[in-house]
């Protein structure tokens, strides 16, 4: 199994200064035959007008995993662990036995764009955070999640990346262009795969979920 899924091609929700498209599934948009990829229920791409955001809600039994690609973001939730995501800052929320968070655009000029993972979660009780900054060029392993699965961040940066191994392979680019298993991605696109990538390379950067089952 190979298949490029294109930026365009994403469901779309527009709400109070938010816009949010889709990989998989989500709210009020539904295809069956796009419910997830291994461990991954969700991601989204958020872009976020200055000063608005999304209130407090509740989740529960997943791992929530934010990465900021412009702006900063507030977050808050009630634990009363929360913070301020710039880039260069993967942060994982392991839900558990359920939590509230509201997140917002910390300026009230720039825009914020962010990318939010969810995954089935393996973590069970109290909701809890870890986070890692991912700064530089090349392969950098981000945080780690409570989930069959792992995050890196590829910045091939003229160089030719070799990917991990896994299961299945889920490449999404968030800045520039990637080359990826002989495919041209640019932002927003994305590869899913069962076959092993190999090497990346491009000018850009990608999110790679590499997923155990």
């Amino acid at each position: 199994m190979r298949e490029v899924r294109r930026a365009g091609d994403r469901f779309l929700t527009e709400g109070d200064g938010t816009r949010t498209w889709h990989s998989f599934s989500y709210g009020r948009h539904y295809d069956p035959d796009n419910l997830g990829f291994g461990a991954l229920s969700a991601l989204n791409v958020e872009h976020v007008d200055p000063g608005a955001g999304y209130d407090a809600h509740r989740h529960a039994d997943v791992e929530i995993v934010t990465w900021v690609v412009e702006g900063a973001l507030a977050h808050e939730d009630s634990t009363g662990e929360g913070s301020t995501i710039e880039p260069g800052v993967a942060q994982r929320l392991s839900a558990g036995s359920g939590v509230q968070h509201a997140e917002r655009n910390v300026s009230v000029q720039e825009p914020l764009v962010f990318v939010q993972s969810m995954l089935r979660s393996d973590h069970v009780g109290a909701p809890r955070y870890a986070s890692v900054e991912a700064h530089g060029a090349g392969l950098v392993r981000a945080v780690e999640v409570e989930a069959p699965a792992r995050l890196v961040v590829a910045r091939p940066a003229g160089a030719r990346l070799q990917l991990p191994e896994a299961a299945r392979t889920l490449v999404h680019v968030t800045r520039g262009e990637i080359e990826a298993a002989g495919a041209l991605l640019a932002v927003g696109d994305e590869l899913r795969t069962d076959e092993p990538v190999g090497r990346v390379a491009g000018d850009g950067e990608a999110l790679v979920w590499l997923l155990d089952q």
